[in-house]
């Protein structure tokens, strides 16, 4: 059995493609997944499998999702040494003091074209990046919610994506720890 992390992009949004947690944890099961565990409501989710191959994993949650709920959600699988290597490749040690300054993008592919110009250009004074092959680190001191960079970052990256604050990812990483 392998220990999974599913970070799930645009769900329970402004109203938009809801889908409660404890019914996600039971359309897991149902597809499944063994010692499913949720964490907030924006769709982080640590579950064992015997499937070791993340795309099928990730087409088989979309499915489900689909049947039960109408929409197909998208799906960004992590193992917990993925996570660990994200956690511990962090250039913005201090940062973690604030764990809701600092965001780690989960990239569904490493950028081919990233237009860093860009990036640079729309950053705030107080901000920082660092693209790290699939993952990009962001530190944002006054906000993450104000931030130009964060809001438009995934279109400069050119690739999907979906962003964990620290406390989050931290959580998440604790709870795939547990797991195994």
């Amino acid at each position: 059995m392998k220990t999974w992390i599913a970070l799930f992009r645009g769900i329970n949004v402004g109203g938009n493609k809801m889908l409660p947690m404890k019914r996600l944890a039971a359309l897991l099961e149902k597809a499944g997944c063994r010692n499913v565990k949720t964490y907030i409501q924006s769709g982080n989710v640590v579950f064992r499998s015997p499937m070791a191959d993340a795309s099928r994993m990730a087409a088989r949650i979309r499915a489900a999702v689909s049947a039960d709920c109408g929409f197909e959600p998208r799906v960004l699988m992590l193992d917990r040494n993925e996570l660990q290597r994200a956690m511990a490749a962090n250039p913005f040690p201090k940062a973690t003091v604030n764990p809701k300054s600092l965001h780690l993008f989960f990239l569904a592919e490493k950028p081919k074209g990233p237009d860093i110009e860009a990036l640079n250009g729309i950053k705030a004074e107080s901000e920082a990046f660092v693209l790290d092959g699939k993952i990009f680190y962001l530190h944002t001191p006054e906000g993450f919610g104000t931030s130009k960079l964060a809001e438009r970052a995934e279109r400069y990256l050119g690739v999907e994506a979906t962003a964990r604050n620290w406390r989050t990812v931290t959580a998440v990483f604790e709870m795939a720890k547990s797991q195994e």
